[in-house]
Protein backbone atom coordinates (compact mmCIF):
# COMPACT_ATOMS: atom_id res chain seq x y z
CA UNK A 1 0.00 0.00 0.00
CA UNK A 2 2.87 2.67 0.96
CA UNK A 3 4.66 1.55 -2.46
CA UNK A 4 1.44 3.24 -4.11
CA UNK A 5 0.92 6.03 -1.51
CA UNK A 6 -1.70 4.53 0.01
CA UNK A 7 -3.42 5.36 3.10
CA UNK A 8 -5.26 3.47 5.92
CA UNK A 9 -8.20 5.27 4.53
CA UNK A 10 -7.92 3.14 1.31
CA UNK A 11 -7.46 0.00 3.16
CA UNK A 12 -10.77 0.88 4.25
CA UNK A 13 -12.61 0.52 1.16
CA UNK A 14 -10.90 -3.29 0.54
CA UNK A 15 -13.20 -5.30 3.21
CA UNK A 16 -15.97 -3.76 1.83
CA UNK A 17 -15.16 -5.00 -1.43
CA UNK A 18 -14.21 -8.81 0.15
CA UNK A 19 -18.00 -9.52 1.31
CA UNK A 20 -19.86 -9.64 -2.24
CA UNK A 21 -20.66 -8.13 -5.28
CA UNK A 22 -19.18 -5.44 -6.85
CA UNK A 23 -20.37 -1.96 -5.65
CA UNK A 24 -21.09 1.44 -6.76
CA UNK A 25 -18.71 4.02 -5.71
CA UNK A 26 -22.07 5.86 -3.93
CA UNK A 27 -22.32 2.72 -2.21
CA UNK A 28 -18.63 2.38 -0.75
CA UNK A 29 -19.42 6.09 0.07
CA UNK A 30 -22.55 5.11 2.03
CA UNK A 31 -20.47 2.07 3.60
CA UNK A 32 -17.81 4.20 4.73
CA UNK A 33 -19.82 7.64 5.95
CA UNK A 34 -17.68 9.62 3.15
CA UNK A 35 -18.51 11.74 0.64
CA UNK A 36 -19.06 10.91 -3.12
CA UNK A 37 -16.15 12.91 -3.38
CA UNK A 38 -13.91 11.25 -1.07
CA UNK A 39 -14.88 7.47 -2.38
CA UNK A 40 -14.21 8.71 -6.05
CA UNK A 41 -10.84 9.31 -4.66
CA UNK A 42 -10.22 6.49 -2.38
CA UNK A 43 -11.21 4.19 -5.14
CA UNK A 44 -9.04 5.96 -8.01
CA UNK A 45 -5.97 5.66 -5.70
CA UNK A 46 -6.71 1.83 -5.58
CA UNK A 47 -7.38 1.31 -9.25
CA UNK A 48 -4.04 3.24 -9.87
CA UNK A 49 -2.40 1.10 -7.85
CA UNK A 50 -4.18 -1.90 -9.54
CA UNK A 51 -5.91 -3.26 -6.50
CA UNK A 52 -9.53 -2.59 -7.40
CA UNK A 53 -11.12 -2.76 -10.90
CA UNK A 54 -13.82 -0.40 -12.30
CA UNK A 55 -16.18 -0.91 -14.91
CA UNK A 56 -19.26 -0.07 -15.94
CA UNK A 57 -22.29 -1.39 -14.80
CA UNK A 58 -24.20 -3.23 -17.88
CA UNK A 59 -27.61 -1.79 -16.55
CA UNK A 60 -26.68 1.89 -16.62
CA UNK A 61 -23.76 2.81 -18.61
CA UNK A 62 -23.20 5.80 -16.19
CA UNK A 63 -22.52 3.87 -12.81
CA UNK A 64 -19.16 2.60 -12.26
CA UNK A 65 -18.60 -1.02 -10.37
CA UNK A 66 -15.79 -1.45 -8.05
CA UNK A 67 -14.25 -5.08 -7.23
CA UNK A 68 -11.62 -6.00 -5.70
CA UNK A 69 -8.94 -7.17 -8.37
CA UNK A 70 -8.57 -11.10 -8.15
CA UNK A 71 -4.49 -11.27 -7.45
CA UNK A 72 -5.60 -9.33 -4.23
CA UNK A 73 -8.67 -11.52 -2.71
CA UNK A 74 -6.85 -14.42 -1.43
CA UNK A 75 -3.62 -11.83 0.63
CA UNK A 76 -7.32 -9.91 1.86
CA UNK A 77 -8.94 -13.02 2.71
CA UNK A 78 -6.05 -13.99 5.01
CA UNK A 79 -5.34 -10.70 6.09
CA UNK A 80 -8.76 -10.51 7.57
CA UNK A 81 -8.58 -13.53 8.92
CA UNK A 82 -5.29 -13.29 11.03
CA UNK A 83 -7.06 -9.81 12.03
CA UNK A 84 -10.00 -11.51 13.56
CA UNK A 85 -8.07 -14.31 15.46
CA UNK A 86 -8.14 -12.37 18.42
CA UNK A 87 -11.46 -11.19 18.61
CA UNK A 88 -12.71 -14.87 18.49
CA UNK A 89 -10.19 -15.94 21.09
CA UNK A 90 -11.94 -13.58 23.34
CA UNK A 91 -15.23 -14.69 22.59
CA UNK A 92 -14.48 -18.36 22.84
CA UNK A 93 -13.81 -17.45 26.57
CA UNK A 94 -16.84 -16.05 27.35
CA UNK A 95 -19.93 -17.52 28.64
CA UNK A 96 -23.17 -17.17 26.30
CA UNK A 97 -24.60 -14.41 29.13
CA UNK A 98 -21.05 -12.39 28.73
CA UNK A 99 -21.24 -13.23 24.64
CA UNK A 100 -24.36 -11.69 25.22
CA UNK A 101 -23.54 -8.46 26.86
CA UNK A 102 -20.75 -8.18 24.04
CA UNK A 103 -22.87 -8.57 21.18
CA UNK A 104 -25.61 -5.64 22.96
CA UNK A 105 -22.58 -3.36 23.36
CA UNK A 106 -21.03 -3.89 19.71
CA UNK A 107 -24.71 -3.53 18.47
CA UNK A 108 -25.62 -0.40 20.30
CA UNK A 109 -21.72 1.17 18.69
CA UNK A 110 -22.54 0.56 15.66
CA UNK A 111 -25.54 2.13 15.71
CA UNK A 112 -24.33 5.17 17.20
CA UNK A 113 -21.29 5.38 14.46
CA UNK A 114 -24.11 4.76 11.84
CA UNK A 115 -25.86 7.54 12.73
CA UNK A 116 -23.14 10.21 13.77
CA UNK A 117 -25.13 13.02 11.93
CA UNK A 118 -24.51 15.40 14.47
CA UNK A 119 -22.22 14.34 17.38
CA UNK A 120 -23.73 15.21 20.89
CA UNK A 121 -21.75 16.64 23.58
CA UNK A 122 -22.52 14.44 26.48
CA UNK A 123 -21.35 15.90 30.20
CA UNK A 124 -18.24 13.98 31.68
CA UNK A 125 -19.66 11.57 34.63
Amino acid sequence: METHGLTPRHGAVLPQLLAGEPLSVSEVARRLHVSLPTASELVGGLSRAGIVERTEDPANRRRILVSLAEDFRAPLEDFVARRGEPLLRALDGLSPSERAGFLAGLSAWVHEVQNQAVPSRRPPR
